[in-house]
Formats: structure tokens, sequence, C-alpha cells
């Protein structure tokens, strides 16, 4: 229950038409893509970084955890109010601040969707290369949430390597800036980077500089099919060896590819057990050099074709297909975005396929190959209660193995509370220890997404 003192100042602070506290309003921000609910007790949408400021030290005066939140397109339960209190929605912080060409400098507050600063850039000839599948309805915020990725992220990097700077609110209700306008810049701590993928823990993020990419001149493409998953997956490591590789190269095993067979049963040839779509962007030259020697790449014994896609679009049906059928079929599946070393993708797949048959757990394994990031679904009935058990049994084996091969747990869906559980598997105590030190620097009184990432 909220102090009444709390609600009395919050509503001086705040209009009453950006506060919510009607319980029916407030279940549309109880629930992330996790698919798991905690209502908060009320949703406030600040508009300036001032509001903010004041939200987070009248929450401090009171103790009421506050959760910062984007659109809720995540997938690790990062924005769910757990210990109730109030929600911090961004939603409405959707100013594009400017637009630098010449310096490719794009200021904006964290409510824009990733898909509007791609919009607004594109007719310059630039785009920002983050580009994770929620692009159309996740928040720019929200991506340096978990520092998001996608499939360009093999040639173009994550959403850490293109932020330059940041103006945020700290735990304690301090505003800071962090990084510089420039590309080149060394003085102090290297806070931004620190703040992106912090999930909302240390601080609000209210404003974001961004550092723009010139658009390729042209995109084309390739589908490889082979007759099995370990084929697939020795293609991968060769492909990856060229030093002019791609600029996507996703992967997507059998179970995928009979799943869209369901909905599409002419789209993929019928002996195709493990597919890759790569993707080359470059010069015309480049595009012609490159997609030989990837050609090649492709080639060896389970190999069954390798065809050129000049649509690009056409390249990305199928994988398109796959999340929506994906979420009908299991909407109560287990989704995970781990990541190995690409050489170690082999060894991976295989004891994924090990692990799953020994525990009983369907599962379809679709991904980022380029970057090792699979996304690995177990597809469970959420009435068969031994089969929940098993199918956890399983992914705790899971990450035993990712973390044997030299791998990360999340490559950019985050920790949240999903994988708050297993997080020291991969990260020893004194490193989690600093880690706590430095989340009470910023906020002291940890009202700030308290609970989230830490054990």
């Amino acid at each position: 229950m909220l102090p009444a003192k709390f609600t009395e100042l919050l509503q001086k602070l705040i209009p009453p038409e950006r506060i919510y506290f009607d319980p029916v309003d407030c279940y549309a921000y109880a629930y992330d893509n996790s698919r798991k609910f905690f209502p908060p007790e009320c949703v406030i949408f600040p508009l300036t970084t001032d509001e903010v400021a004041e939200t987070i030290r009248l929450c401090n005066q009171f103790n009421v955890p506050l959760t910062p939140r984007g659109r809720g397109t995540g997938t690790a339960g990062g924005c769910l109010a757990e210990m109730g209190g109030a929600t911090l929605s961004l939603e409405r912080m959707i100013r594009i601040l400017s637009i630098d060409i010449p310096n490719r400098v794009l200021i904006t507050e964290p409510g824009v969707l990733n898909d509007a600063v791609q919009s607004v850039i594109k007719p310059y000839g630039f785009f920002w290369p983050p580009d994770p599948s929620s692009a159309a309805f996740s928040t720019v915020g929200g991506n340096l949430a978990t520092s998001a990725g996608g499939p360009h992220a093999v040639k173009y990097g994550t959403t850490r390597d293109h932020v330059l700077g940041l103006i945020a609110v700290t735990g304690k209700g301090d505003m800071i800036k962090t990084g510089c306008y420039t590309t080149k810049g060394v003085v102090g701590y290297d806070l931004t980077r620190l703040l992106i993928g912090s999930e909302g823990t240390l601080a609000v993020i209210t404003e974001i500089t961004l550092k723009l990419t010139p658009l390729p001149a042209a995109k084309s493409g390739l589908v490889a099919h082979y007759r099995d998953a370990d084929s697939c997956a020795l293609a991968i490591v060769s492909i990856m060896k060229e030093s002019r590789g791609p600029s996507a190269l996703e992967f997507l095993d059998s179970g995928s590819l009979n799943l869209i067979r369901t909905r599409n049963p002419i789209l993929l040839p019928d002996d195709s057990q493990a597919m890759l779509m790569i993707e080359v962007d470059g010069t015309e030259y480049e595009i012609l050099e490159t997609t030989d020697r990837l050609l090649a790449a492709c080639q060896n014994s389970g190999l069954l074709k390798a065809t050129p896609v000049q649509n690009t679009a056409e390249l990305w049906k199928a994988r398109k297909i796959l999340s929506p059928l994906l979420r009908d079929i299991a909407p109560k599946k287990i989704n995970e975005d781990i990541v190995v070393p690409v050489d170690k993708i082999p060894l991976l797949l295989s004891g994924l396929s090990m692990l799953c048959k020994q525990h009983q757990i369907a599962n379809v394994n679709f991904g980022h190959a380029g970057n090792g990031n699979i996304h690995v679904n177990l597809l469970i009935d959420p009435d068969n209660a031994n089969e929940g058990k098993r199918a956890y049994q399983c992914l705790n084996q899971i990450f035993d193995l990712v973390i044997s091969l030299k791998g990360t747990l999340s490559g950019e869906h985050g920790v949240g509370s999903e994988k708050r559980p297993y997080i020291s598997k991969e990260i020893d105590n004194t490193t989690l220890t600093l880690m706590k030190q430095i989340k009470l620097t910023f906020d002291p009184n940890n009202i700030l997404n308290p609970g989230k990432l830490f054990p």
C-alpha cells in the first residue's frame, strides 16, 4: 500500500492525467513478454528529466520501489514491479531533440521507438544499427536497458557500440551526464557503457546521444539448406572465418523449419533439416566478391543447396513467420538467448540435442549464428507440472554447458528476474560483490528496480 503522504505529494508533482492509480489502468503495466504478472500500485508518466529526478527523490523519501519501463517488449522480466510500488513509464518521452548529420549524431528521449529513429534518419543516408526483432515496438531506452542487438550485430555490434553519451538520473535522484558528443573521448570512467545493459537498476536514462552509421550502398543475400544441424554448424564456422563476412547470419534448426512448414508448406525444401539465412551488404562489387566467398564457405558434405537471393525482404520471410508461431503453440515456452564463441556452436547444438532428449523436452533453436547467439526455446505444457520440472532441470544443465564452452547466459535479453537464479554460474562472488557495491553507490536505498539482476 502506497503511503498516503507519498500519493498526495506525487499528485502535486505530476498532473493527474499522467498518473494511474486504478488497478484496471495499472494492469497493462503488470507484464512484459516473459508473460509474468506483477501489478504496480501506480504508474507515473514523466515528460522531463526534472520530473524523473523529483519522482525518484520522492520515492527515496518514502522508500517506495520504482521500476523504470519502456514498452514492455523484454522477455526477462526486467521491467516488472516485483516489489510493488510505482512503475515509471518513459513511453511519453518521445521527442527527437536534434539530428546533426555532419557529426553523425542524433539526440533522443528514451520513449522514441527504434523504428522511428530509423525512419527519420534514412532520408539522410544513415541508420542506427541495433535492430532487435521488436524494433517496431521497442523504445530506444529499452534497447539501452539490455544492450539490444539483433541480426546485424554480427557486423555492426550491439547498442553499446552506438551510443556516445547519456543524461540520466541516479537512484538518489541526482542528474548525471556521461560520455561526450564526439566519437573519441577518454576523460573519466566510461559510465555510458556501465549504464547500458544495467536494466534500470542504477539510473533512469532520460536523454541519449546516438552514433549514426551510413547505410550500405546495396544488400543481397544467400539461403543455404543442410541435411542436418551438424553440417550447418560447421558451415557457420567456415563462413565466419572469412575476413569479408556477412552483415547478418541467421540459423534455423529442424524444429523451426517444421513449424514454418505448418504455415507455409511450399516455402522450404522438404528435405531441409537446418537453414542459414545470410545477408551481405556493401558496394555492388563488394557484394559480388563476398557472395562468391560465402557460397564457397557454405560447401560441405551436408549441403543440400545454397542459392543467392536478391530481394532481402524475401530472405527474412521464413524468420518473421517463426516467432508468432512459437507464441501460438507454446505461450509458456522457456525462451533463452545464450551465446557461445562461434567455433563452439557445433558442440552447443549437439549438447542441446542430447540434453533435450535426456529430459524429454521439445525444443526449437534459432538465432544470430554469426555472434554465437542462439535462441533456445523449450516448449512446455503449462498444465503439466512434471514437464515443467524437467524443463527447468534441462535449462540448468544447458546453462552449465554454455559456461563450459566459454559462453554467456544472455546476449541481448538481459537478466531481469528470469535469469537471476543462474547468474552466479557466470559471475564469481568477488565480482558480484563489487557489482552490488556499484548498485548501492548509484542507488543507496535500493529503490530503483529492486531485486533484479542479483540472486
